[in-house]
């Protein structure tokens, strides 16, 4: 008999937003970090966030969500760390702090500079590496932090919030999760394609749009992220939308569209 199919799923989620700051918002090594990175691009430094203290670390907000993530202390094999803006502690890499805080000290690394799309990229990853045999369970941490302590080239949207998400992937019988990531500049476009993808899963499947997706009309049967957190926003969504979840559900496509790059993503979990 041929063997029993087992893929990886995001099997639950846990989201939470961070008021106020840490304390590495105020060490010195941010300033010299941040003006070492933006001296050849001739970009000012802010210097009241950087006087005032601004911002959160990353290993800080996500370590407090790993017991309602893993309870019980349930050990993960992998853990990958996904952002898009900078986090206030770039001399300490916070994945490998990450890990040492998580059940089991899995093998950790950190995913970045995809814009939007690092979120569906660490997703693949854990797929691609749960089909070596070596992953039953990983972690995917995501996270932004408010604060950005230079004055950027051109205009960039901010997270309105500190905010972290922890997706936990689990080995289960039966499809894995799927990304489909590709080019697409117009956000127009993007939408349709997604709304083709939708269709294509049938009538039970349910749709959940990032913020910037459903800016271009979503349909009133998607789900859609409420603007400020371009980057966790519909990851949050599917945390609510994973509680909610019942048996004998039809599958959830998860979709996002980084403008700033033409990056279309889409994530199907069945």
């Amino acid at each position: 008999m041929p063997a029993e199919t087992r893929g990886l799923r995001v099997t639950r989620a846990v989201a939470a937003g961070f008021d106020g700051h840490s304390a590495a918002a105020l060490h010195p090594d941010l300033r010299t970090f941040t003006a070492d990175l933006v001296r050849p691009y001739g970009l000012p430094l802010c210097e009241d966030l950087l006087t005032g203290g601004a911002g959160h670390d990353y290993g800080a907000m996500a370590a407090g969500l790993f017991e309602q993530a893993l309870p019980g202390g349930e050990p993960a094999d992998l853990l990958i760390l996904a952002f898009s803006s900078p986090d206030v502690r770039p001399a300490a890499p916070a994945s490998l702090q990450l890990s040492r805080h998580c059940p089991g000290q899995p093998t950790a690394f950190a995913v970045c500079d995809q814009g939007s799309a690092t979120a569906f990229t660490a997703l693949r990853i854990a797929a691609a590496h749960h089909r070596t045999g070596g992953c039953r369970r990983a972690v995917i941490v995501l996270a932004e932090q408010s604060a950005l302590h230079y004055e950027p080239a051109e205009p960039v949207e901010l997270p309105a919030e500190h905010r972290a998400v922890v997706l936990v992937c689990e080995e289960a019988p039966g499809e894995g999760l799927r990304v489909r990531q590709q080019a697409e500049p117009d956000g127009a476009r993007a939408l349709r394609s997604v709304l083709d993808e939708h269709r294509q899963l049938g009538p039970g499947a349910r749709l959940l749009l990032a913020a910037e997706l459903a800016s271009h009309g979503s349909p009133e049967t998607a789900g859609a992220a409420s603007p400020g957190q371009p980057f966790t926003g519909v990851w949050s969504l599917l945390a609510d939308r994973l509680a909610e979840r019942l048996p004998g559900h039809g599958p959830l496509l998860v979709a996002d569209h980084d403008r700033r790059l033409g990056r279309l993503s889409t994530l199907t979990l069945p």
